[in-house]
């Protein structure tokens, strides 16, 4: 772990419960949305698979009504 993580860790642990909610949603602010997640990346992966199994749905096939 690096030396800041470290002190970041020790931080959080000192803080009130009210106070680590605050910090999640302000560090949750420098995080950009549309950076894949592991579970986005699984998924994706999961669905290339799929794809190449051919065990997709052609989209005409769908009865939208």
């Amino acid at each position: 772990m690096s030396p800041v993580k470290k002190q970041l860790t020790e931080i959080i642990d000192i803080l009130p419960e009210q106070e680590q909610i605050l910090l999640y949603e302000i560090a949750k602010r420098f995080i950009a949305d549309d950076i894949a997640t592991a579970n986005d990346v699984a998924a994706i992966d999961e669905a290339r698979k799929e794809y190449a199994n051919g065990e997709t749905i052609d989209h005409n096939a769908i009865k939208w009504d």
